[in-house]
């Protein structure tokens, strides 16, 4: 069994220096992915546990997965850029990732805030899948952001105390196709006791995608 490599990086980023780390179990030769982590202004770092709960998801099917400090977060340079400058770190990391394994497709995911940057980076880059976990409806303005073109799974607990489950639900119906909504009962917007269910349901779901194509 191929044992996982882990590297801490640093990543020219439009801000400067961002700081990141690369998990690779060298098991997969067609894919790679980045996670974006929660609000920098609320305790989010790419330490977060839903954060490293989809990198470990991407580890699990060979995957390798970047996490990263956006600005002003860890010993990554800048400051909080309220969303903006966040997307583009995001998309710094996706072309280094796409620089460090040229030819494999980009899969993107993010939890809270970092949903938002992920889903306003999709829209700048040709992605293979996008997961976009507890995005902060009612929190944060979501208009105006294209929707992804590859394939979209959005992740929410129907009991999250801070993102209104049912204003998730009418978002994702106004959206056209619009993604898979992948909806956990009695979770709240941290997963606490429940992130392996949320693992062992996003392997599930990418496993039988994965069948399906091969």
């Amino acid at each position: 069994m191929s044992r996982t490599e882990v590297e801490t990086l640093s990543i020219d980023g439009p801000a400067g220096a961002l700081e990141a780390i690369l998990e690779d179990p060298g098991l997969d030769s067609e894919r790679v992915a980045v996670v974006c982590h929660p609000h920098p202004l609320h305790g989010g770092t790419m330490q977060n546990k839903v954060t490293h709960t989809l990198a470990r998801t991407f580890n699990k099917l060979g995957v390798p997965a970047f996490r990263f400090n956006f600005r002003g977060v860890g010993h990554s340079a800048g400051g909080y850029d309220e969303g903006e400058g966040e997307t583009a770190d995001a998309l710094a990391v996706l072309d280094y990732a796409s620089k460090r394994f040229p030819g494999r497709k980009l899969w993107l995911a993010g939890f809270s805030f970092g949903a938002r940057v992920a889903l306003k980076a999709a829209a700048q880059r040709e992605l293979d899948l996008l997961i976009t976990v507890a995005p902060p409806i009612g929190r944060m303005d979501m208009s105006g952001i294209a929707q992804a073109k590859c394939r979209w799974i959005v992740v929410q607990g129907d009991k999250d105390e801070l993102v209104d489950a049912d204003a998730v639900v009418e978002w994702v119906d106004s959206l056209e196709p619009g993604p898979e909504l992948m909806m956990f009962e009695d979770v709240d917007h941290f997963f606490h006791g429940q992130l392996v269910a949320l693992r062992e349901s996003l392997l599930a779901a990418l496993s039988d995608k994965r069948e399906q194509r091969e």
